[in-house]
């Protein structure tokens, strides 16, 4: 790190010159990112795909769909109705990709006395069709005294991608005046206080630059448009913040050369080390197969570099040029007792480690409580802000065209594969057992099928009718009928929860049936999701537990303290959790009572204990500082605490406030994301980095240097 430190410094201008460059050509494809970006993550290689190609392919079901929602005032009439409905529809039709039109004239059910709907089909996946929903609102106006909109998943697709860029937008001038002001009162002046927001955007530019470039490998959802500046601003200031204190420490007694030097040799090391810890519990979500995942794994591991990097040469490459000018542009007056507040604080910690443990734990086993109750469900529709036309469409859609038991998500599509024909006596025979024995379920509703369709009941009957020359069941067996396949629809009762509708479609795809059975719809869709994140998240909460204990070990040579950060940790993050549900969930502070994303979890884990732990580096590497020129634990302690209490507080506040801004949002799973992942980094600075870890450092003594006895050949080893 010295000879980074000293390069960096006699290429200064090289170095930002390069950086200038990088930041130009990766921000032209930043700006390029949001017309790549698609649908909400949650796809999955699993049985669900597998039904969903068969309905595509055997049963001809379109690939997309758009609800095109018909809604007339009293005074208009049936027959001026009925004509702008059909205008508008065949009109539509006209438009190019689309494939198909169903009118409300063409089956039953779609139209009422002042509503009514059509659908309009595409050969093309949901992801694809930004251009089509634009189109359609183009082409599609409403009338006098007559409303039309439009909706399913390729408009909530391309409004929720709306909404994220508008959320975006929002959470940065919410954030960003305020991120500034805290910096200023951290440093004092404009030009120490403006580096990091500088270092913090070219960080997220130069990320989300080369996140376009992996939308020729992977599909990319439209969430990872959050997720990376939230990560990286708040990286990249924490960094900055850590670095910039430190040279203006230095900068006083030394010259600029110096200054950088020991600034990259030891903020710089705590910065590595910290992005390693953020790195490695990114690359815990690798494991789970799941698009949104490896989107957030792969965009968060790459800011985490280019955030570490631009912290590591180009900020150092600024302050080689600033110099002693980095205390430019004062605004507040340096106060020489500035560390009057923390120290009094740290000895009032100090002198009573033993309660101020025991009001840390009671605070945080508290908060955890309502984990217990927590209900994960994967964001659906329900994630669009209901102000959105297409929302407001789709839930007067499922309303007024589909009873309660009906609903969409209480479906579950059943495709039966025998091995002869279908409708040939002994495969029907096979098909009617399997459907009597899933309605004969009693968590079923009922059972819609060919034998439904048709009102016949048993294999005998239901041939000799279709054995009919004029058999006015041809149509039906059209739906339901493909060569060796039938398809059935099953609704189970409305009042199963969602994990309950799970475990139903789990137990019925393990069921010995005499003909091959293909489970589709919502609950088989979310069952896969929820297995997959349960088998694969113990993998990687091994890497991260076991990854973070060794770099900590290694940085700090001693076991005792990792053990401590993981533990820590996990009571805080799991406080955090029980304060998410009690506010989302339980409706304490928004008026209605929501379902916690599943996303939320397995993001906040994953991000704030790598986030976190650069608390932990920088409040232990100051503590290690002192302890390796004094051997004395309680002092290294004390004034490690001082000197970094001020810098933690102030980067805690940053993070928060750049991620709890995203709580202003309307996409209900980043609103969600960015109070859990505030309320952790609060936790985590206060009660576990001010109280918890000073406290049992204090009570530890010198056992927290212990590693495996090493520590005191190296003592004797300094003293020889």
């Amino acid at each position: 790190m010295n000879r980074l430190g000293l390069f960096v410094y006699q290429y200064r201008k090289a170095v930002i010159i390069l950086w200038t460059l990088i930041i130009l050509g990766f921000g032209f494809f930043a700006l390029k990112l949001p017309t790549v970006l698609s649908g909400n993550g949650f796809e999955f290689d699993g049985e669900y795909n597998q039904t969903k190609t068969l309905l595509e392919k055997d049963f001809h079901h379109p690939r997309s769909s758009i609800i095109v929602l018909f809604e007339k005032e009293e005074h208009i009439s049936e027959e001026n109705f009925h004509s702008y409905i059909k205008d508008s529809l065949t009109s539509a039709g006209k438009l190019p990709g689309v494939d198909g039109i169903i009118t409300p004239f063409d089956q039953e059910g779609m139209l009422r006395e002042k509503l009514a709907y059509g659908l309009l089909t595409f050969n093309k996946d949901s992801a694809d069709m930004g251009d089509d929903v634009a189109n359609l609102r183009s082409l599609l106006k409403d009338s006098e005294g007559i409303d039309v909109s439009i909706t399913g998943e390729p408009v909530i697709v391309k409004d929720l991608n709306q909404a994220s860029q508008e959320d975006l937008a929002k959470a940065e001038m919410i954030g960003l005046p305020i991120a500034l002001i805290v910096l200023i009162f951290a440093f004092g002046g404009l030009a120490a206080a403006g580096i990091p927001l500088l270092v913090g955007v070219l960080s997220i530019l130069t990320t989300m630059g080369i996140v376009y470039f992996y939308s020729y490998s992977f599909d990319l959802t439209i969430f990872i448009l959050n997720i990376v500046p939230m990560i990286g601003l708040a990286l990249s200031i924490d960094f900055a913040l850590l670095l910039i204190n430190r040279f203006k420490e230095e900068i006083k007694e030394k010259s600029t050369q110096e200054a950088v030097k020991v600034t990259v040799t030891t903020a710089g090391r705590s910065v590595i080390f910290s992005g390693l810890c953020v790195f490695i519990g990114l690359m815990g979500l690798l494991f789970i197969k799941i698009d949104i995942f490896q989107n957030v794994a792969l965009g968060g591991m790459t800011v985490v570099l280019v955030s570490a990097l631009s912290a590591i040469t180009f900020l150092p490459a600024l302050l080689s040029v600033l110099g002693p000018k980095i205390h430019s542009l004062p605004i507040l007056k340096a106060n020489r007792n500035k560390d009057g507040i923390w120290s009094k604080f740290a000895h009032f910690v100090m002198k009573r480690p033993a309660a101020m443990s025991l009001l840390a734990l009671v605070l945080l086993i508290t908060a955890l409580l309502p984990v217990k109750d927590m209900e994960l469900t994967v964001p659906g529709i329900d994630a669009l802000p209901t102000s959105y036309e297409s929302r407001k469409a789709y839930d007067v859609y499922q309303q007024e065209f589909f009873a309660e038991e009906e609903a969409e998500e209480n479906k579950v599509v059943v495709v039966i594969e025998t091995k002869k024909d279908v409708l040939e006596k002994s495969s029907l025979e096979d098909v009617e057992s399997i459907l009597k024995e899933i309605k004969n379920d009693d968590q079923v509703h009922s059972v819609k099928s060919l034998f439904s369709a048709s009102g016949i009941e048993d294999t005998d009957s239901l041939l000799a009718a279709l054995s009919q020359q004029e058999s006015p069941l041809r149509k039906a067996t059209e739906a339901y009928v493909s060569g060796n396949k039938m398809l059935a629809n099953v609704y189970l009762k409305d009042d199963l929860s969602s994990g309950e509708k799970q475990d139903w479609v789990r137990t019925w795809a393990e069921e010995d049936f005499p003909a091959k059975v293909y489970l589709g719809g919502t609950a088989k869709f979310e069952q896969e999701i929820f297995d997959e994140i349960y088998e694969k998240t113990p993998q990687g909460l091994a890497l991260i537990l076991i990854s973070t204990f060794m770099i900590l070990m290694i940085a700090f040579r001693s076991v005792l303290i990792p053990v401590k950060a993981i533990l820590m940790n996990v009571l805080s993050l799991c406080a955090t959790f029980g304060i998410v549900v009690w506010i989302f969930q339980e409706s304490h502070l928004i008026s209605d009572p929501v379902s916690i994303a599943l996303i939320l979890p397995v993001f906040v884990f994953s991000l704030v204990f790598g986030l976190s732990m650069d608390y932990e580096v920088f409040l232990i590497s100051r503590i290690h500082e002192y302890y390796q020129d004094t051997q004395n634990n309680d002092y290294a302690t004390l004034t490690g605490l001082i000197s970094t209490s001020k810098i933690i507080s102030s980067a805690a506040a940053i993070m928060i406030v750049i991620t709890g801004a995203f709580a202003f949002t309307g996409v209900m799973p980043v609103k969600q994301l960015g109070v859990g992942i505030a309320l952790a980094i609060f936790i985590d600075a206060s009660i576990v980095r001010m109280i918890l870890v000073p406290a049992l450092m204090k009570l530890l003594g010198d056992w927290n240097w212990w590693f495996f006895g090493l520590e005191k050949k190296m003592k004797a080893k300094e003293k020889g």
